[in-house]
């Protein structure tokens, strides 16, 4: 998942006007002993990071630091602004499109590690800056874009951009700041804008309450076992784990913590049907209490006021609006793409339950298997089918090994990259780790952060962000990072991965390679900003390399001995990896057709019963097995109720049609080579969105993507 994606919608307006709580492992000084009122001079992101290449100064900053720095970030920025709308001369490309990217330094330098930090590391202080900054940003980002003298000097530019002897980069980006500002409300009339403003400053405050609210819910929804026998299947590592949470929780027994998902890790090994049924319970029900964390208010105004923001703009709903300028284009190419696969899917997953249930009667269980049961039933399943024991598997996927021998190697190998640690700049958490990157003739491209650990002060999930981004203007590398929410280990045990957790290592730094990679001159056009239904196209082609043999071989060894895993094991995965194909698929399908439904509303739609509306919505699309619940529900469905994933859910599927259909290319070429490396990073990694992306592909492979290698990966054709 990329990081910029899941911003509010005012934080990422903000910036693109510029160029799944408690910090109890704060590694940074103690900012509660910091007055509100700090002098501006003791805050170090006022001022250039005096790192290399501008990596932050975590040692320095202090949690209080951040809202003056944005505050006054707004300030100059709209100062800076100012000047590009008053100046006397005629507009041209320089003094207006180039000025803008080049305006908004302080509040772009403040802002990106604000975000980071908000999402992986956060606390009290730092959730009651993002409460009282949210409207503020809005209304910033609405103070830009709906200032009709600055749009005049943009449209100037827009209208003679055929005739100004721009390079195909140079109009790009003033073809997409008009669009910006057209699409930010710019041709309103007055009152119209008014309103728009209102909407926006209300929006940005809910998407950060609702956030904070679920973060709260899924922490308070960990089920606590105090009776070791109940959870019986769980190997020592997971005990381990659990015991070590309870007690970082100062509670006695384990704790077994919520992902941000709504099945749980932990249901394919449970013996304890109850307590299965419990935890799922605990998990889709999280901030659906009733309680201070309910989200279902929330989520009810969010709808309704994107619905009417889609309005005043000339749509006839929020999902109209939001994919215009994807590269599906409408809703109905969206919903084609997930409702032709249903059928398949549901067909699928119901032959799955069937086998499920089969192995429940064999058993004498006397019962109709459910969501609480699919995993463990499912596991079974799969041990007699491929004789697959995940327990078998995790000891050859140690962290460290399968980073360096696996993530960073296929990168290697494929782009000619290296990656060497270093441990002299600081970090915001002692599980956070960085690395120089360096392409092949040795010239620097990058830093790259990771934090693969979950704790209580992350948000569930797994993503990419900047801290520094590429800017051909300002001549900065990338400062990347990495967030994971893997099970941390006991102390002196071995963080051991299931294949699930492999492949979101290779996701992620897919994500980062996009970053790393970027070539452009105009920052708002570089690395991952780029559509939805493109960004997760190369994190998901990366995930290919996880199981491509030559890599495979050279990660996949027991973290005891070192020995290569056998290569029955070996098989047996790949034999496996269409299982459950019916049922993962189906329940994405589920949350991204829930997505659509919520923002297909018109703006005098009644709506006042989320869950009688999910109900609904799931029947209408005939993705309802009460035994495949969506991916996510609507009362945890954060990347549309709390960033920038709203109606863009299905992004991941039609992304996943390009990444197949990409991978198809290298194994008619070769597979893992470095010149096939070389088209890649320069035809996809490199462009970020400074030209057309359909054509773009279109030059990569030859013709557009096909489907088809997608149906046949999924085992769906």
């Amino acid at each position: 998942m990329l990081r910029k994606l899941l911003l509010s919608s005012a934080i990422a307006l903000a910036l693109s006007a510029c160029g799944e709580r408690t910090a109890n492992e704060n590694a940074m000084p103690d900012s509660s002993a910091t007055p509100a009122g700090a002098a501006q001079g003791d805050n170090a992101l006022l001022a250039p990071s005096p790192l290399p290449f501008q990596a932050p100064p975590f040692d320095r900053i202090r949690d209080t630091d951040y809202q003056p720095a944005i505050e006054e970030g707004m300030r100059q920025h709209l100062a800076e602004i100012r000047a590009i709308a008053d100046n006397p001369e005629p507009p041209s490309f320089a003094n207006t499109i180039e000025a803008m990217e080049r305006a908004g330094a302080l509040l772009s330098r403040a802002m990106l590690v604000f975000e980071a930090m908000t999402s992986a590391h956060t606390n009290p202080t730092l959730q009651a800056a993002e409460e009282v900054l949210a409207p503020k940003l809005a209304e910033h980002s609405d103070a830009i874009h709906l200032d009709p003298a600055l749009f005049a000097r943009v449209k100037a530019v827009y209208d003679q951009r055929d005739s100004l002897g721009l390079d195909a980069e140079q109009k790009t980006l003033v073809e997409h700041r008009y669009d910006a500002f057209v699409r930010a409300g710019a041709l309103l009339s007055d009152a119209d804008k008014a309103e728009l403003r209102k909407l926006n400053a209300e929006e940005s405050s809910l998407t950060t309450a609702f956030g904070a609210k679920l973060l709260a819910a899924t922490n308070a929804g960990a089920v606590l076992v105090t009776d070791k026998a109940r959870l019986e299947g769980l190997d020592e590592g997971t005990l381990a784990a659990a015991a070590e949470a309870a007690k970082a929780a100062g509670k006695e027994g384990w704790l077994l913590e919520l992902q941000n998902t709504t099945q749980q890790p932990v249901l394919g090994k449970l013996k304890d049907r109850a307590l299965r049924e419990e935890i799922l319970a605990a998990s889709m029900n999280r901030a659906a209490r009733g309680d201070d964390n309910d989200t279902r208010a929330t989520i009810l105004r969010l709808a309704k006021l994107r619905a009417r923001k889609a309005q005043l703009l000339g749509f006839d709903n929020y999902a109209a609006y939001a994919i215009a300028d994807q590269m599906a284009g409408t809703p109905e190419a969206a919903l084609k793409l997930l409702n032709d696969t249903v059928p398949a899917a549901t067909a699928r997953a119901r032959a799955e339950l069937a086998k499920i249930q089969s192995v429940v009667d064999r058993q004498g269980g006397g019962f109709s298997a459910g969501a609480a049961d699919w995993d463990f039933y499912a596991e079974q399943v799969r041990q007699a089918e491929y004789d697959l024991d995940e327990a078998q598997v995790r000891p050859y996927f140690e962290l460290d090994r399968v980073l360096r021998d696996g993530v960073f190697y296929a990168a290697q190998e494929l782009y000619g990259i290296t990656l060497k640690e270093r441990t002299d700049l600081p970090v915001y958490h002692p599980d956070v780790r960085v690395f120089d990157v360096f392409d092949a003739d040795g010239t620097q491209l990058a830093v790259f952060y990771l934090d693969p650990f979950k704790r209580p002060s992350k948000r569930g999930g797994a993503w990419m962000g900047n801290f520094v981004e590429q800017d051909g203007l300002a001549g900065t590398i990338p400062v990347i990072y990495n967030v994971e929410n893997f099970t941390k280990p006991a102390p002196g045990q071995p963080a051991l991965l299931s294949f699930d957790d492999v492949t979101t290592l290779f996701h992620e730094f897919g994500h980062a390679l996009h970053g790393l990679f970027s070539r452009t001159t105009y920052p708002s056009l570089s690395g991952t900003n780029v559509p939805r239904d493109f960004v997760e196209f190369p994190s998901q082609f990366n995930e290919h390399w996880a199981l491509y043999p030559q890599v495979f071989a050279n990660y996949a060894r027991h973290y005891q001995t070192g020995e290569p895993m056998p290569k029955e094991l070996v098989e047996k995965i790949v034999r496996a990896r269409t299982f459950n194909q019916g049922y993962a698929t189906t329940e994405y399908l589920a949350a991204s057709l829930l997505d659509l439904a919520w923002h297909l509303l018109p703006a005098d739609a009644r709506v006042e019963d989320v869950d009688a509306f999910e109900k609904q919505a799931l029947a209408r699309y005939k993705v309802d097995l009460a035994a495949v619940p969506p991916r996510y529900r609507s009362n945890y469905f954060a990347h549309v109720w709390g960033g920038g994933y709203a109606a863009g859910y299905y992004a991941y599927f039609g992304a996943e049609v390009l990444d197949h259909d990409a991978f198809k290319w290298f194994e008619e070429n070769g597979g893992l080579t470095r010149e096939n490396g070389k088209v890649f990073r320069e035809k996809i990694l490199s462009i970020g969105h400074s030209r057309d992306l359909a054509s773009a592909y279109r030059e990569f492979r030859g013709k557009d993507p096909s489907v088809e290698p997608l149906l046949e990966f999924r085992g769906l054709k």
